[in-house]
């Protein structure tokens, strides 16, 4: 039991979308033994580290600018006074997991982990451990398989993709593009099902990663 004296683990979250930010800094303000700073870059990230830091675990987005493959993630594990740097991303290749590691990365969170799951796995980093999903584990042992691509999505399904990342809801969107309710809310399943979101947010994150809009 996490005694309520004690000084909360402090993270470093980076991430050029602003949505990946707003949706785990609100996560960790209902944390009682979690403290979340957010950085929209890199050179943003490491300057908070010299000037606020090191940080119990550091997250870094694997595309946002500045980080030039796993650069930036060397540059913040040799900054952050040998406390864990992790990789923050959706669909990273399995090759990136022994290279990560070998570099002395904690490992990787996925943007389209529970929240839930997500509390445990920072919990678990900070504390020394290093983690990798079991999805990763698992792509290493099967054949490689075709990457997510904007092919997979319908033409009417990119139209209703670019009305959630404008944040409007179902109503909103049946609106705009003459389509019934009920109708958006399968086109809505059937995208987060294509991308492997658990819900409409991190299914517009997880495109914002594949550059689908």
């Amino acid at each position: 039991m996490t005694s309520k004296s004690a000084d909360p683990v402090r993270i470093l979250i980076a991430d050029d979308h602003a949505m990946v930010l707003e949706m785990f800094a609100q996560f960790i303000e209902n944390l009682d033994d979690v403290s979340a700073s957010t950085a929209p870059d890199l050179d943003t990230a490491l300057s908070a580290i010299d000037r606020d830091g090191p940080y119990d675990l550091v997250l870094l987005d694997l595309n946002m600018p500045g980080m030039n493959g796993l650069e930036g993630l060397g540059r913040a594990i040799s900054r952050n006074g040998g406390k864990p740097v992790a990789l923050l991303t959706s669909n990273p290749p399995a090759h990136l997991v022994p290279e990560v590691l070998a570099l002395g990365g904690a490992g990787f969170v996925l943007k389209t982990t529970s929240l839930k799951a997500f509390a445990n796995e920072i919990r678990f980093m900070a504390a020394g451990g290093r983690y990798i999903p079991v999805e990763l584990i698992e792509r290493q042992r099967v054949a490689p398989r075709e990457p997510r691509t904007a092919a997979q999505l319908s033409e009417r399904e990119n139209d209703v993709l670019a009305e959630l990342a404008e944040g409007k809801s179902n109503r909103d969107i049946g609106a705009a593009l003459g389509l019934k309710e009920a109708t958006v809310k399968m086109h809505v399943k059937s995208i987060c099902s294509k991308l492997e979101a658990s819900n409409r947010t991190q299914a517009v994150i997880v495109a914002r990663d594949m550059n689908i809009i």
